[in-house]
């Protein structure tokens, strides 16, 4: 086999797990803008054109996340993430900016949504790369600690059934 040859990719393939198949396809087809292109028991297949991405879903029972940490769509420009934003929004998705945010070594604007099963994906274009990293990368895990905040902020919250005193509660930890 010659080394020279060039492999003709057609899309990236991915197939998530997901816990409501029904719920998934919802999101799905907010997030892309079309319909699946097959759907069977437990299975959905989105074959997004823009960007190329085979999208498989498969009904499973989980409990936790896995590894994966994040899913991502790269724009051209800051207009292009704040259009895709735009309808998102218009549709009903809930949207987080990250704006000039230095992420993965690069200056980059954002937009993140999550899926019914916690999966989130971000619209980003980087607008200067090879940075030093300012802190460390936390890409995709923000939304998950936004959540976990609002957990231990509903779990600690001073009441007469629960009393804590002021000073045993810390910023990041409690209401």
């Amino acid at each position: 086999m010659k080394n020279d040859y060039q492999v003709q990719t057609l899309k990236a393939h991915v197939s998530l797990n997901v816990n409501n198949i029904e719920n998934s396809i919802e999101f799905y087809q907010k997030l892309f803008g079309i319909e699946p292109a097959k759907v069977r028991v437990g299975y959905a297949k989105f074959d997004v054109q823009n960007p190329p991405l085979n999208l498989a879903l498969n009904e499973a029972s989980f409990k936790e996340r896995g590894g994966l940490s994040h899913l991502g769509i790269q724009v051209a420009s800051t207009e292009d993430v704040l259009v895709t934003k735009s309808r998102w929004e218009e549709i009903g998705l809930l949207t987080r900016d990250e704006m000039q945010t230095n992420c993965c070594y690069a200056l980059q604007d954002k937009t993140w949504v999550r899926d019914p099963d916690g999966n989130e994906w971000e619209v980003f274009v980087v607008l200067e790369d090879n940075l030093t990293e300012a802190s460390p990368c936390e890409c995709g895990n923000k939304l998950v600690e936004e959540k976990q905040e609002e957990k231990i902020a509903e779990a600690c919250c001073v009441s007469e059934s629960n009393p804590v005193s002021i000073n045993r509660v810390s910023e990041k930890s409690c209401c």
